[in-house]
């Protein structure tokens, strides 16, 4: 799964780290993120992320 990562980005202003990935997904939701953002952040494991630097990450190493 792709994920532009600059719409990625604005899904997670606000966010206030550290964020676990409910906060996260939550933030995303408020700010109206489409569907495949929505898809990405849930399959992202379970913990506690430091930055949205962080979540990018975990988001690129998922799309593999």
């Amino acid at each position: 799964m792709t994920v532009n990562p600059i719409e990625l980005q604005k899904a997670l202003g606000g966010v206030g780290y550290p964020a676990d990935k409910q906060q996260i997904l939550d933030q995303a939701k408020q700010h109206g993120a489409g569907q495949d953002i929505i898809d990405a952040l849930g399959a992202l494991p379970d913990k506690s992320y430091e930055s949205p630097a962080d979540v990018n990450k975990e988001v690129s190493q998922e799309g593999r």
